[in-house]
Formats: structure tokens, sequence, C-alpha cells
């Protein structure tokens, strides 16, 4: 089953895609299009949200590093999500900033000191992540600081939520980043250093993982930095496309204004 969080009429809906495929169906039956609506993340305020640096050896690579000898982890604040077909700010005075496509576990239940055999019981569900990176403010890519990493809706989230029993074996999917239509990175969960039940074994054995809670897995190589007017995607297989658009600093001053 998927379903997507969205604002209509002056409320927060959990929404299902429509039968035919267009437009969406809301639990009160009502159809509504995106026209009417906005796309939410699909997840609640006062989740944790963890991310992983480094976590494909061919991005590790791409970089100078060596891929790490254990998850390399740092939190992000639910202000840095948006939702699908949303806008992130380029800051005027960067000029290398780029999506990173990447699978986001959703946990279902509380998770603690779960080993590694039975974590995926513990998934909920999945969804995408585009978890930009804006290089000129990395410190040290080992330990991603806030300005690069943790920026005001810089993550874009959803659009689908995926039952996990839907998806299958999490660690054989596809991933593909594409800017104004030009594919700039492929990859495989398959690819991971660290696989899906070992990270919630390492994470739950020092805190406690809570329904809703989300884990950006990290991303495969492709470095392909993005400007004001681009419109990206980062589809996963299985899951869906997750559609995000560049605005610049002083758009986004204006529409604030």
């Amino acid at each position: 089953m998927k379903r997507a969080r969205v604002a209509f009429d002056g409320a927060i809906h959990w929404a299902t895609p429509g039968p035919d495929g267009e437009g969406l169906v809301l639990a009160d039956g009502r159809r509504i299009g995106p026209a009417v609506m906005m796309w939410l993340p699909p997840i609640d305020r006062g989740t944790t949200i963890i991310a992983l640096g480094l976590n494909y050896a061919d991005h590790s690579a791409e970089l100078g590093f060596k891929a790490p000898a254990e998850p390399l982890v740092f939190l992000k604040s639910f202000n840095a999500l948006i939702g699908h077909d949303g806008s992130s700010v380029c800051p005027a005075d960067t000029r290398q900033m780029h999506p990173e496509c990447e699978l986001a576990v959703v946990i279902g239940r509380v998770a603690r000191c779960v080993p590694k055999a039975e974590a995926l019981a513990y998934v909920g569900w999945y969804t995408i992540a585009n978890d930009y990176v804006v290089r000129e403010y990395l410190e040290n890519y080992y330990r991603p600081n806030l300005r690069a990493k943790n920026r005001d809706g810089l993550t874009p989230l959803g659009p689908w939520l995926v039952d996990a029993q839907d998806l299958g074996n999490p660690q054989s999917l596809r991933l593909t980043t594409r800017v104004n239509g030009q594919v700039v990175q492929q990859g495989s969960t398959s690819d991971m250093v660290f696989d899906i039940p070992l990270l919630i074994e390492f994470l739950s054995a020092f805190m406690t993982l809570m329904p809703g809670d989300v884990i950006l897995t990290g991303t495969p190589h492709g470095v392909a930095f993005v400007k004001p007017g681009d419109e990206v995607e980062t589809e996963i297989e299985g899951i869906g496309i997750l559609r995000n658009r560049v605005r610049s600093d002083a758009v986004a001053r204006r529409e604030r204004s």
C-alpha cells in the first residue's frame, strides 16, 4: 500500500493514489488533484531523523575517502524536510549544491537493542529522500556540519510511504537522480556499506528508535551541482519519483516578505 500526507482544505490528511492513477483519494473517499492540495513530508513532527555519511563505497571513492569502518551518523531537524513538488533554496554564495538520492527507512515499532537478524521486522515503511548538500559549507567530510546538511527545506522527503511488506528486499533497489531530465546519478541499495539490518542493530544498541523515526541510508556515486531554476527528480524502484525545484535566495526572500 502507498499513502501520502497532504494539506487540503485547511487540514492535514492521509491519502492514497487514485484508482486510475490520477489524483489522490482521502480517507473519507473524496478525490483531489494536485492543484488544490500540497504534498507534505510523510512523517509527523517530533520524530528523529538520522542520516548516514559515506554509506556507499563508490561515493566515498569519488570524494577521495575510504569507506568508513562503522556507520557515520548525524541528525537532522524536522525543519530540514519539505514535501514532494516543493522548492529548496540554493544559497547565494554557493555553486556546489548537489542532490543525493537516498532510501529512507521509517521505523514501525519501538526498537531497542534489536539484533540484526530481526531488524527488518521493525521497519514499517520506506520512502525517498533527496538529501541535498552544500559542499562549500563542509568543514570535514566525516562530520557534516549544520550549514551543509541541515538547512531549512533542503531535504525533500516523499511522496509516498510504501508498506515494508509490499516493497520486498530493500537491498536490491535501483536509485536514479535526474536534473532537468538528464540522469546524473545511478546506483543500487545493494552497494550500501552498512545494510539496513546492521544500521538498525547499530543505532538501537545506544538509542531507542520510535515509530515514525527515519533513517536516511546514504547515497551512491554521482555529484552534479544544481542552480536556481533546475528541476530535480530522485527515483527509487518500487517507491516512485520525488520531484523538487531549486530556487534562489532572492526569490525566497521576496516570497517571505
